[in-house]
Order: C-alpha cells, then sequence, then structure tokens
C-alpha cells in the first residue's frame, strides 16, 4: 500500500512506538470509509473524513459522534468487545493514542477477535454449518425481540421510506451503469424491478402492522461475524438510522443473500426456515427475495466506491471491481425469483 495517500497519524499509528501495549506486526485494513488498525491484541477504527450524502464523517465533531453512537449500538450484541472511545492526539509533531496533546481525530477501541473464527473464514475454510447457523438464529431472535419499535421506526418501513434507500442506491451508481462491473441492461432490470416491488405499498404496511420494523443490525453478513466461544455480531450501522431502522426482513435477508453469495444456498434456506420458525414471522419469506436483491445491490455500490478511493492499491482496486460484478449479477437472479 502506498503510505503517501494514507492520513499522518494513520502513518504514525503503523509504528508500535504510537501505543500503550504491545503491538507487533501492526496491519492496516481499510473500507471505503474506515481505516481499521490490528495492533497487538486489539482493534482501533478511525472514520474516514467523507461525504456520501449517506453517510457524513466530513468533520471531527461528527466523527467523534459516530464513534460515540457506535459503542452504545454495537454493546447491545457485543459488550465485551468494544471498550471505549480513543483519542488521536499530537504533540511537538509527535501522533500518539491518548496523551495530552492536541486531539486531531477519534476512533473505537475493541479487543481483538481470532481471525480465523471470522464468519468470512469459516465460510472460506469450507466449515461452516448447520450448527454455526443455529448459533446465529439463537442469538438473533431475542435479540430482534428485545430491539427498539416505535411509531418513528415504523415510519422507516413504509414503502416510501424503504424507496429512499433503495432508489438511492440507483442514483449513486448511475456513473458506473456501462462500465466492467454493472452493465446497462442489469441496471435497468434491477431498477425495474425494485420498482415494481415499491409500487405495492399495502406489502410493507403489512410488515408494520405485524411489528416487524425495529432497530436493526443493518450490516449483518459474514464480515460482521465471529463464531468463537460464542457468536460476536459486531459493525452494526451507527451512522445513519434509516439502515438500521428496517424491517427484521431485510437484515435476516442481508445474511442470507452473503451465503448465497458465497455458494451456500443450503444454508441459506436453512437459515431463513430456521429464523421463521423460531420467530414465527412466516411473512418474512414473501420480502425475502427483494431485500435480498436490495442488499446485494449495495455490497456492489460499496465496491464500486472503494475501487474509486485513491487510498487503496491496484490489488484491491481489481478484486472490489469484480467483486462488485458478482454482487450485481446475484441482486439480477433474485429479480427473476
Amino acid at each position: 500500500m502506498a503510505n503517501e495517500n494514507l492520513p499522518e497519524f494513520i502513518q504514525a499509528l503503523l509504528s508500535p512506538s504510537a501505543y500503550d501495549h504491545a503491538a507487533a506486526d501492526i496491519r492496516l485494513v481499510q473500507t471505503h470509509i474506515s481505516y481499521v488498525l490490528l495492533a497487538g491484541d486489539y482493534v482501533y477504527k478511525f472514520k474516514k473524513p467523507v461525504n456520501f450524502g449517506f453517510l457524513d464523517f466530513s468533520t471531527l465533531d461528527k466523527r467523534q459522534y459516530c464513534c460515540e453512537q457506535e459503542l452504545v449500538l454495537n454493546r447491545r450484541l457485543c459488550p465485551d468487545i468494544y471498550l471505549g472511545l480513543v483519542t488521536v492526539t499530537q504533540e511537538q509533531g509527535q501522533y500518539r493514542l491518548g496523551g495530552e496533546g492536541e486531539v486531531i481525530e477519534y476512533g473505537v477501541r475493541m479487543v481483538r477477535m481470532p481471525e480465523e473464527r471470522m464468519m468470512v473464514n469459516v465460510i472460506g475454510a469450507g466449515e461452516l454449518g448447520r450448527g454455526h447457523i443455529d448459533s446465529l438464529v439463537e442469538t438473533l431472535v431475542p435479540f430482534y425481540r428485545q430491539a427498539e419499535r416505535s411509531e418513528e421506526i415504523d415510519r422507516f418501513g413504509t414503502a416510501e421510506s424503504v424507496a429512499v434507500n433503495v432508489l438511492e442506491n440507483f442514483d449513486q451508481t448511475r456513473e458506473f451503469v456501462g462500465g466492467a462491473a454493472l452493465s446497462r441492461d442489469r441496471f435497468e432490470r434491477i431498477s425495474n424491478y425494485a420498482r415494481t416491488v415499491l409500487a405495492r405499498p399495502e406489502l410493507f404496511a403489512r410488515r408494520i402492522a405485524q411489528g416487524r420494523i425495529r432497530d436493526c443490525h443493518g450490516d449483518l453478513y459474514s464480515a460482521n461475524i465471529c463464531l468463537a466461544d460464542k457468536v460476536y455480531i459486531y459493525d452494526c450501522i451507527e451512522f445513519n438510522r434509516r439502515f438500521r431502522y428496517c424491517d427484521v426482513a431485510s437484515d435476516i435477508a442481508f445474511l442470507a443473500m452473503d451465503l448465497d453469495f458465497h455458494g451456500l444456498t443450503g444454508l441459506s434456506a436453512y437459515l431463513v426456515e430456521r429464523f421463521t420458525h423460531f420467530s414465527g414471522d412466516d411473512d418474512l419469506v414473501g420480502m425475502l427475495d427483494f431485500y435480498k436483491c436490495y442488499r446485494a445491490y449495495v455490497r456492489g455500490k460499496i465496491g464500486l466506491f472503494t475501487a474509486a478511493d485513491p487510498a487503496v492499491d491496484e490489488t484491491v482496486r481489481q478484486a472490489s471491481l469484480q467483486g462488485a460484478a458478482n454482487y450485481f449479477h446475484l441482486a439480477e437472479s433474485y429479480v427473476a425469483g
């Protein structure tokens, strides 16, 4: 990775001397919105100063607020993992975590979980089985039962509100249509399908009446799950409540889509069957393809955004573009049902 494209404080945090604990073999992982530093027994997550409209980290105050929200919201499912807010300070030209100098950045400090037990790596090793899905369902069903519900949250489940999120995706990817990752025909087919479903407000009204719109996770897929001594589900959406206030079906569809993406269609179906059985939410299935399509398209969009980030190297850029193309292909597959 070309360090010259990184902020000075991130470059400084690649050195063990910046930490007050043992931090050998520091590794930096980037997403389109974050810098994540794996340092010894801990993980430090910093928000990039970006503004995508749906997400605004453009000022230090906004990043601080979102870090604080990240702690509160993720402690619902991972109280032992999210340790607290950290500051990066600068004094006499030196950057440190904590310290007495000027605060130039805020971040979140987490316990580092075993990488080999990250769900995405368990999948990669060919080890994911029904027992893991059972454990996930045992964690998720009570989480959604206890998740906040209110008239305000219900409003985010209307067809009109869902359309804001869905149509925003199409607007934000329009400049990429016709490129290697997203053909015009595929874009038109997916967008026409979404608009057809959104034109049936009664489908969404029924979900509201059933009490299925909750303060959910918002980003429920294998990259945000660790299957260790227990199930850890982390990194929920903190930056925009309209992505987190959603139909439970949207969250479950995300994880089911992710399993489809990895070729685990049998486990995807098993997840849906087990969740509907234990939650009593039989109507979820009727919304599944719509929300799977939406979630796959979101992942494709994120791949495009990552590929467009000048701070990522060419290997990451090409992998992100290929991943985006694969997600858009999957999104189209749900159109046929």
